[in-house]
């Protein structure tokens, strides 16, 4: 005798999911959305989604849409104002284009990795780069709506 009542596949930690979701702020005000527009596919664990939002998702079904409120310490952490560095300009690489309220991309000095800094502020001798998540200190919303666990 064949079982048809088996559990439904539940978001696990290296699911490969396709999903739609959104970051807003909790008034309301939206940072990224997928609603309306391709949902995302993303295979958990692998870095493509912050390990907080994340953990929101496991163990919820396909079809499943749910809202989780995050404090700023649950979901980018707090700021932290060490993170916030002054750089002379002419210590920076003459490729990058500096321009305010731009992410710009960072080799480490043995270019085995790259980090990225919010330019803030640009004076004719240095540039202010914040370097923690551009989330970091704020609480948020995250949407999700799982469309299918593969």
């Amino acid at each position: 005798m064949q079982n048809t009542d088996l559990a439904p596949a539940v978001v696990g930690p290296d699911s490969y999911l396709t999903l739609h979701y959104s970051l807003s702020a909790l008034d309301g005000s939206e940072y990224v959305s997928t609603f309306g527009l391709s949902p995302a596919t993303l295979q958990m664990g692998s870095g493509q989604l912050a390990e907080p939002l994340e953990h929101c998702l496991l163990g919820l079904a396909a079809g499943q849409r749910q809202l989780f409120e995050l404090a700023d310490t649950d979901a980018f952490g707090t700021h932290n104002p060490r993170l916030v560095e002054r750089i002379a300009r002419d210590a920076l690489p003459p490729e990058i284009e500096l321009k305010v309220n731009s992410l710009i991309e960072f080799t480490s000095p043995d270019g085995t990795a790259s980090f990225a800094g919010f330019l803030r502020e640009l004076t004719e001798s240095s540039a202010l780069f914040d370097f923690n998540h551009p989330l970091a200190g704020r609480p948020i919303r995250f949407e999700v709506e799982i469309i299918a666990i593969l």
